[in-house]
């Protein structure tokens, strides 16, 4: 879908639009809970909602004007490697040996893909693009242990739309500050990139992370964070749906983790 918004939108309009869709599908929802939060909470909350949301759906969209949407998907599934990362180092997570052995393999994984192009190792053809996801998922990794670790006192909708609020309104205005309008008027397809980031905005930030936040109060900041390697599944298979390039090299460097409780291995 980003890939079908960026056929009429700039990346900075796809992932600012979006994230402004995502807050007025929440708003009605949290309306009325504004005298519930803690002064103290929202600086988390802006935390939460740029690194969770706003830089991120900018970040991908400028990836994916080079980088294929099933390699996309694969490296975003560096974000529980990221998450342990960072929790450990900042928040005192507690992890097992075993994770820190994944988490060494993740990286392995993590780093042949970010070299692949074309199924070939070479330093010359590393595509920098795929930089712009690794950031994204540190963003999320981020993102992940503030809502555990400084957030817990609200439920799942009023963490997600208290952080949208925080991130969608200035993307709103970053967005419609733009040529968005004349756009959607005048450009062909634009009806159908619109919808994309529509459903991106709906379906893919404000329902889903509505899920996910709540799946990090109930199962914790890793374990939620390991859903993320479903998304090359899906990715794969788009990618091909769409006629995108994938060699074996792809699927050598990315395949499911055996076992769900040792969920940093990447390789």
């Amino acid at each position: 879908m980003m890939k079908r918004a960026l056929l009429v939108y700039t990346p900075i309009q796809v992932g600012s639009l979006r994230v402004f869709i995502a807050l007025i599908c929440l708003l009605p929802f949290i309306l009325k809970h504004f005298a519930t939060v803690e002064r103290s909470k929202w600086k988390y909350f802006i935390a939460s909602g740029f690194l969770g949301n706003g830089i991120p759906s900018i970040l991908f969209p400028l990836a994916q004007t080079k980088v294929p949407s099933a390699l996309a998907g694969m490296i975003n599934s560096l974000t529980p490697i990221f998450t342990l990362i960072v929790g450990i180092f900042l928040f005192g997570m507690q992890v097992a040996r075993v994770r820190i052995y994944g988490l060494i393999l993740g990286l392995i994984g993590a780093f042949f893909l970010v070299l692949s192009k074309g199924g070939n190792l070479d330093l010359s053809q590393t595509n920098s693009y795929t930089l712009y996801i690794i950031a994204a998922t540190i963003c999320y990794a981020f993102s992940v242990n503030i809502l555990r670790y400084k957030l817990t006192t609200h439920d799942a909708i009023r963490n997600t739309g208290f952080a949208l609020i925080c991130a969608g309104i200035p993307m709103g205005i970053l967005a419609f500050s733009s040529d968005i309008i004349s756009r959607t008027v005048n450009m062909p397809g634009a009806p159908f990139s619109l919808l994309c980031i529509a459903l991106l905005g709906i379906l893919s930030t404000a329902f889903s992370t509505v899920l996910f936040n709540k799946l990090i109060k109930t199962s914790g900041a890793l374990s939620a964070a390991s859903v993320t390697y479903l998304i090359p599944i899906v990715a794969i298979m788009w990618g091909i749906w769409d006629q995108e390039t994938l060699t074996v090299f792809h699927f050598v460097w990315k395949t499911r983790p055996p076992d769900a409780r040792c969920v940093f291995i990447n390789i």
